[in-house]
C-alpha cells in the first residue's frame, strides 16, 4: 500500500517562503511522477507543480503559470521525497496543498494522495 505524507505548511506573511515536503512509501518509485495540487473551499483541486522521472529520460518538471519563477519543485530520490519551495508567497496562494504520486504527470490525479497541508498567506 502506497502512503503519501505531506508536511511543511503553515502561516506566513505575503512575500515570505515555505517549503513543503511529500514523502512516499510502500513501493519502489523508479519511473514515476509526484506533484502538488491545491484547493480552496468551494473550488476544485488545482494543479500547482509536478516532477516526473524515468531511467531513460531524466527529470521533467511542470508548473502552473501563476507560480512560475516563485515555486520550485525538486526531489530526493534516496528518500522518495519531493519538495515544493515556495518563495514570494501571495495571499492567493492560500490553500490546502495536496501531494499526489502516480505513473506520469498526466495521470497524477488518478494516483495516490496525501491528506494535505494548510498554507495560509497573510496580507
Amino acid at each position: 500500500q502506497v502512503q503519501v505524507v505531506e508536511s511543511g505548511g503553515g502561516l506566513v506573511q505575503a512575500g515570505g517562503s515555505l517549503r513543503l515536503s511529500c514523502a512516499a512509501s510502500g513501493r519502489t518509485f523508479t519511473d514515476a511522477a509526484m506533484g502538488w495540487f491545491r484547493q480552496t473551499p468551494g473550488k476544485d483541486r488545482d494543479f500547482v507543480a509536478a516532477i516526473s522521472w524515468s531511467s531513460w529520460s531524466g527529470d521533467t518538471t511542470l508548473y502552473k503559470d501563476s507560480v512560475k519563477g516563485r515555486f520550485t519543485i525538486s526531489r530526493d530520490n534516496a528518500k522518495n521525497t519531493v519538495y515544493l519551495q515556495m518563495n514570494g508567497l501571495k495571499p492567493e496562494d492560500t490553500a490546502v496543498y495536496y501531494c499526489a504520486v502516480g505513473v506520469t504527470i498526466a495521470t497524477l490525479q488518478s494516483g495516490y494522495w496525501g491528506q494535505g497541508t494548510q498554507v495560509t498567506v497573510s496580507s
